[in-house]
């Protein structure tokens, strides 16, 4: 990947203050709205917290003060691969008006090294098949498209 450093940009590891602009823009970024709930921030204080005591993170891109981007990495070990660790970044998500500028593929060089600090054999994703940009983005990055993802909504 090639290096690229939008001026001002700072990727670091979220904070309970930048809660609120992280549920907006999850919002932003959704398929379909009523998926989050911004007027309680409690449950995603709570998960921030747990998600911090692990190995993996959520990462925010920061542009002057601004936050206009996050994902989310998270680290787990695999029964397969020796027991080895795997990484999966979710929750990939770039303000709409500062797409374009490389603050994304910032955000995922991030994830993945310290996938790779954190001894990952492999990083994967998903992406939802309604996000034809998303997949040509992840393709350019180097990712495969060599699955298909399958999920179960529980009750």
């Amino acid at each position: 990947m090639t290096p690229s450093r939008p001026s001002g940009l700072r990727i670091r590891s979220a904070q309970d203050v930048d809660l609120g602009r992280l549920v907006h823009l999850l919002e932003l970024g959704a398929l379909a709205g009523g998926k989050e709930q911004p007027t309680d921030l409690r449950p995603y204080a709570a998960a921030l917290s747990e998600i911090g005591r692990g190995p993996g993170d959520v990462l925010v891109a920061e542009m002057h003060a601004e936050v206009v981007g996050l994902c989310q990495l998270i680290v787990f070990r695999h029964l397969q691969a020796g027991g080895g660790r795997c990484a999966e970044i979710e929750s990939v998500h770039v303000h709409p008006d500062h797409r374009g500028r490389g603050i994304g593929r910032r955000l995922m060089e991030e994830a993945i090294g310290r996938a790779r600090a954190a001894g990952c054999y492999r990083v994967q994703l998903t992406s939802n098949l309604a996000r034809p940009e998303a997949h040509r983005f992840y393709l350019a990055l180097g990712f495969e498209a060599s699955h298909r993802g399958f999920k179960l909504a529980l009750p």
